[in-house]
């Protein structure tokens, strides 16, 4: 930070960024080198064979371009080591290297044209081993080549172009906004990177096929993802070393508090039974896990699963139940009967069918707990993830809610989908025919559990007995009116520190204010901070004392923003305001604030963080509240935790009240009670 600026444009790499890609090359150069010097020394320079006079000339050369080369990267790899990630000016002779580095690539190429002509026309006659080393040598050249191209390609950033600086007199990084020059210049830029995150989500999304849904979609998170970027000079290492230390912060912190502070709780209200509102979760996850199809079953039990549904996959059972789309096979809808053991007969309607804002769900009969259950999928494919990042807020009025009402606009869709399905279509109409005694349940994880609590907002009238069991729901999801309002019918299940239900753009603001504060103020060069890092999350040991305050003439400094001069947009920012202190009033919120969907229920792991694969584990489960997941807390466990069999194998944990394995075979079914209990 900031991006490097070589050949009259800023890229997507630091100037701190090449020890490692540098060390790598070095060390094949240096082996490489060695090689062709024995071939050379062992011939004496003296070669009997046609075109010996090429040969030497070729070999020659070949060491004087490495020895350079060599040079060149030892020269890199040092003075990129220089520095700290905000303090670049021990690295400001680094784009003169980078010059040098590649003017050695033409060389380079002259010699490999050398090589390929001498081993194509010269060769005859010559010692196999002598023609096998230069034809070695000759594709290695081609395979560097080849990858620095992809490398540049990698690297390059579309929004990169030179652009007019500020005047003399302006400080850099600031711009005065009320003039006409600079709001012209700041539109333009943004509609400039509008452009280039919609081209990109294009060409990622290439496959799929396009509609109106696709282009809405791209078209806002392509605006998402250019304000959250455009005031930010970050390249992707600088991010990867500041969740690094944050990771470490966080440990720290955690191993100083309180073993009774570890995690907060807001006492349960009259009435409320823990006991049994985790029996029914245990029961609920099984179906929202189900929702899953066959990948997540096959996960589970990899030994037994393939072989299970491999007798049901292609047989035909189109009379006795319907499915709509995506399951030709029938894959899909075997594991759910194997998941959730229920019979052909107790499913009222399958759908498969997936598109941006619609998202296969299922419709059946829970005779054990009396209810007519909807099962929503969670995020399974690249459809479903445009759904996810749809993350702008879209008003939701619900009749007998006073205050503000929004939610998720990509969740808010998908819910209405699912809403005119059971409503319109008589899906509900026809279950409760059959069952008119049962109550509705409504279940999901990760993206179908937001839908399911929004779903069950908008069935809430007329279904006031129904209730919703939310599994890892997304964190940006309610407006606090309505997250308030399904506190009565919506219970939210969080594993441990599950990234989803702490994820929305409001703490990913507060996230990236962090990185900006912890990099800007840590000492070290970035390679050590990445080092230990790597070292820290595969080994553990003692988080590493990193620095967490800042002196005075870093908070002066950092009142401005952090931007670099080649970057694209230069504007106020109030993650860059609010460094100095947390509780500065410029660090106002600049989004709408989202929050968890009902009663939190919250599930921890007693005992220490990190536990050998084949430990127990003991699990706790406590009534939070939604103010406690206002911060992503950074961890290796922040995705594992939102696994939908991990969360289910927790549930069952406590259900069982017995300890459970880390490291279990996947051979036992999702649909078992109590899995694999220690004795």
């Amino acid at each position: 930070m900031p991006g490097m600026v070589v050949f009259g444009r800023r890229w997507g790499i630091a100037s701190d960024d090449l020890v490692f890609p540098g060390f790598v090359e070095l060390f094949f150069r240096v082996l490489w080198w060695i090689g062709t010097m024995i071939l050379f020394t062992y011939h004496k320079g003296h070669f009997d064979c046609n075109g010996r006079g090429v040969l030497h000339t070729f070999l020659v050369g070949q060491l004087v371009v490495l020895a350079l080369i060599i040079l060149s990267l030892c020269a890199i790899i040092y003075v990129s080591a220089q520095g700290t990630i905000t303090n670049p000016g021990p690295r400001r002779s680094m784009p003169v290297l980078v010059y040098l580095r590649a003017v050695l690539y033409l060389p380079e190429l002259a010699w490999a044209c050398m090589g390929a002509v001498w081993v194509s026309d010269d060769s005859r006659g010559c010692d196999p081993a002598t023609v096998g080393s230069v034809i070695a040598a000759v594709v290695a050249s081609w395979f560097i080549l080849l990858f620095t191209a992809l490398g540049v390609l990698f690297v390059f950033d579309p929004l990169g172009n030179p652009r007019p600086q500020p005047a003399a007199a302006e400080p850099l990084g600031v711009r005065h906004m009320e003039s006409s020059e600079g709001t012209q210049f700041l539109s333009t830029a943004r509609s400039l990177a509008v452009k280039v995150w919609e081209s990109r989500l294009r060409l990622l999304c290439c496959c799929l096929p396009q509609d109106e849904n696709q282009r809405a979609a791209f078209s806002s998170i392509a605006q998402l993802f250019t304000g959250f970027f455009s005031d930010t000079d970050l390249v992707p290492s600088d991010i990867a070393a500041g969740l690094a230390l944050l990771h470490q912060e966080h440990d720290k912190m955690e191993r100083s508090r309180d073993p009774d502070m570890v995690v907060p709780h807001s006492p349960s209200s009259p009435g409320e039974d823990l006991e049994t509102e985790l029996e029914k979760a245990a029961h609920c996850m099984q179906f929202a896990a189900a929702a899953y199809g066959w990948p997540l079953y096959i996960y589970s039990n990899l030994l037994t699963g393939p072989c299970k549904l491999s007798r049901d996959c292609c047989g035909s059972r189109g009379a006795e139940y319907e499915i709509v789309g995506g399951d030709h096979l029938g894959c899909h809808f075997s594991s759910i009967l194997q998941s959730t053991g229920l019979q052909y007969r107790d499913f009222i309607h399958v759908s498969f069918h997936n598109q941006i804002y619609e998202i296969p769900f299922y419709v059946a009969l829970d005779h054990k707990r009396e209810a007519v259950l909807v099962a929503v999928r969670g995020t399974l494919s690249l459809k479903d993830v445009l759904t996810d990042l749809s993350a702008e807020c879209e008003n939701l009025p619900i009749e007998g809610v006073s205050g503000a009402c929004y939610a998720h606009k990509g969740i808010c869709q998908a819910a209405g989908y699912i809403y005119k399905k059971l409503v319109n279509d008589g899906i509900l109409n026809q279950a409760f025919s059959i069952a008119p005694e049962y109550k509705l349940v409504i279940t999901g994880h990760s993206l179908g559990a937001g839908t399911a609590s929004v779903l069950a907002v908008l069935l809430r009238n007329s279904f006031p007995t129904l209730q919703c069991y939310s599994f890892s729901p997304p964190g940006g999801l309610l407006s606090k009116a309505l997250a308030d309002y399904s506190k009565d019918f919506v219970v939210s299940v969080v594993l441990g520190k599950d990234l989803v239900p702490r994820l929305s753009i409001p703490n990913m603001e507060d996230l990236k204010r962090r990185i900006l504060k912890i990099v800007s103020n840590c000492n070290k060069p970035k390679y050590r901070i990445l080092l230990q890092g790597c070292w820290y999350e595969l080994f553990g040991g003692d988080p590493d004392d990193f620095p967490t305050e800042m002196d005075n003439r870093r908070e002066e400094e950092l009142s401005q923003p952090l931007l670099g001069e080649e970057s694209l947009l230069v504007r106020h920012s109030s993650s860059y305001h609010s460094l100095a202190s947390d509780d500065s009033p410029a660090h106002a919120a600049t989004h709408l604030p989202l929050f968890l969907p009902g009663r939190v229920l919250h599930i921890t792991e007693d005992g220490p963080s990190r536990r050998s694969c084949f430990s127990t584990v003991r699990y706790r489960a406590d009534w939070s509240n939604e103010m406690n997941f206002r911060s992503i807390l950074i961890s290796p466990r922040m995705l594992t935790d939102h696994m939908p069999d991990v969360l289910l194998r927790a549930l069952n944990s406590l259900t069982c009240e017995r300890p459970y394995s880390l490291c279990p075979s996947h051979t036992s079914g999702l649909s078992g009670v109590c899995l694999h209990k220690l004795e």
